[in-house]
């Protein structure tokens, strides 16, 4: 009775794989590179350097705290041999104290520049997903895949989805959306 169930779903998977490779001429299939758009679009790009402009201040505190806490860490190393046990423990705690905040400081930026990051690429993606559907609905695409192992090249539209990304949104000087 199972042979005979599996002969019939056999049969059966059979005659609708040929059935699709019927159809399989009319199937238009593309791929959009989504990294590469995130590279190379002007949106994209825009989204970067306002990241830049908008985190550079806090990125050279932290830098600069960071390098205060190591001069205070080469000096305590100098110095300990000469200091009393009261005096390297006070140094010692301070040093600890200070690279505490370092460390919490620079996770907080990372969180917030995180954030910032996801929210601005986010909306780069939307864009970039519009543009997708303008191009497959002009062109007839069937399908679009943005993640694959392996895509063949000449079913990549990465290059005309960008073309078209940045059409909308030129490219500045400045770093902002201007249309």
């Amino acid at each position: 009775m199972k042979m005979l169930t599996t002969k019939r779903l056999l049969i059966g998977l059979l005659t609708l794989a040929s059935a699709s490779f019927a159809l399989a001429d009319d199937f238009r299939v593309g791929y959009v590179n989504t990294e590469r758009i995130f590279r190379e679009a002007n949106s994209a790009i825009s989204a970067q350097t306002k990241l830049q402009q908008e985190f550079s201040k806090r990125e050279k505190e932290l830098v600069e705290l960071g390098n205060s806490l190591k001069t205070s860490s080469e000096k305590f190393e100098r110095d300990a041999p000469t200091l009393s046990e009261s005096q390297r423990l006070t140094r010692q705690r301070q040093i600890a104290d200070q690279d505490r905040e370092f460390q919490r400081k620079r996770r907080e930026f990372q969180e917030d520049l995180n954030a910032r990051k996801n929210e601005e690429f986010q909306l780069v993606l939307e864009r970039a997903n519009k543009v997708v559907r303008q191009v497959a609905e002009a062109e007839k695409y069937d399908l679009i895949l943005q993640e694959a192992v392996y895509i063949n090249p000449k079913h990549d539209i990465t290059e005309k989805v960008i073309k078209a990304i940045n059409a909308q949104t030129p490219a500045t000087s400045s770093g902002s959306n201007a249309k």
